[in-house]
């Protein structure tokens, strides 16, 4: 085995939070299918590699998505500061104008950060279909703000 080729099977913190996003965004999608909306969660990547959900409970029943989004980002970089995470993930709801379009739409963003100083924000803006079916549109992506793990 070549060193050129141990280079490429080193994953890179885009890749890591690439696999994060690709465990939330189905659960997402069945979420808004069977309900039309979905509370704000989180997904993390251990410093092992495993990955898995989290969420936030406030105490109420219906709690302000703000709140739940404060709760999940304080228990996220707290766990960040312990060391028990590489990457993580917070999955919202928001408002958005995708590029292209006019108008303001509604739409999932999953604002995903890394240990290694990476941070990126993708948005999928979706819709229901006239029977009920959900579409979800290409995503976009902004810069993230670094929140999790800053130093």
């Amino acid at each position: 085995m070549t060193l050129e080729t141990e280079e490429k099977k080193m994953p890179d913190p885009k890749s890591e939070c690439e696999e994060v996003l690709n465990v939330v965004l189905p659960f997402t999608g069945d979420m808004l299918a069977k309900h039309r909306e979905f509370f704000p969660f989180g997904g993390t990547m251990s410093v092992d590699g495993e990955i898995t959900h989290t969420g936030a409970w406030t105490g109420g029943e219906n709690p302000p998505s703000a709140d739940v989004l404060e709760l999940l980002e304080n228990g996220l970089c707290a766990g960040a500061k312990r060391g028990e995470y590489k990457a993580t993930a917070l999955v919202y709801g928001i408002r958005t104008i995708p590029p292209g379009d006019e108008e303001e739409r509604d739409a999932i963003a999953v604002a995903l950060d890394h240990r290694d100083d990476y941070s990126g924000v993708v948005i999928f803006p979706y819709a229901f279909t006239s029977d009920g079916g959900l579409l979800i549109e290409s995503p976009f992506a902004i810069p993230g703000e670094s929140k999790i793990f800053s130093k």
